[in-house]
């Protein structure tokens, strides 16, 4: 049961090449909605605000903070390993790639494009219809994204070493970039191949099994 991670960079219209690859594969899509759902069944406040703080000198000290950041995160990747062994399934971003890497039936996929594209995109929707606010929006989730995957998994977000497909969706259409993606599930190695490692022998916990079925039932991640 192949799973896809999709990490995009802000403006790359990588949620839509997600979106678009899950409905060629039939696959579920979760994002950061499903996310929320599983947490919030384990009583535990939102991901979001921690995901978009970057802390300071001074947080490393706020032993408070630092105990909850390790707790959301440890969930997190728990969560993610217990989507990835639902199967049949393309996560977007929350740092799928750096805890699910290394499995052969997960294709970890970079969605990107050049910035000064990627500013004009934000620039001309409605909300955000000046070149210097987009810029600045483009910049700081850059350096957000950067510095959580850094922080929290010590890995390179903009490196293209960790994944298995970069796309450049200022060259690729939307539909050329999930049309590559979905070529690319075809040809992943067989999940009962010896002597690999795959998301069958992920160890999940019996709860979070179940909590993650039914945050992809309650229609957050949608079959395509």
């Amino acid at each position: 049961m192949p799973v896809v991670t999709v990490s995009r960079e802000f403006g790359s219209h990588g949620s839509l090449v997600a979106e678009k690859a899950a409905h060629a594969l039939g696959y579920r899509l979760a994002d950061k909605a499903t996310i929320e759902i599983i947490f919030r069944d384990y009583g535990l406040p939102k991901l979001d605000p921690e995901y978009q703080s970057v802390p300071g000198f001074w947080d490393r000290f706020d032993l408070q903070r630092r105990d909850r950041r390790e707790t959301l995160f440890t969930m997190l990747n728990q969560s993610l390993r217990a989507l990835a062994r639902h199967g049949n399934l393309v996560i977007v971003g929350r740092g799928g790639f750096a805890v699910l890497g290394g499995l052969a039936d997960v294709l970890n996929v970079r969605v990107q494009a050049p910035v000064a594209l990627r500013i004009s995109r934000v620039a001309d929707l409605s909300p955000v219809s000046e070149r210097g606010r987009a810029e600045e929006l483009v910049l700081a989730n850059d350096h957000l994204q950067k510095t959580f995957i850094e922080s929290v998994y010590g890995k390179a977000w903009d490196s293209a070493v960790a994944f298995d497909l970069v796309l450049d969706t200022g060259k690729l259409s939307v539909d050329a970039a999930a049309g590559m993606i979905v070529q690319a599930v075809a040809a992943l190695p067989a999940a009962e191949a010896p002597g690999l490692r795959t998301t069958a022998g992920l160890q999940v916990d019996r709860i979070l099994a179940s909590a993650v079925e039914g945050a992809l039932e309650t229609g957050a991640a949608h079959v395509g």
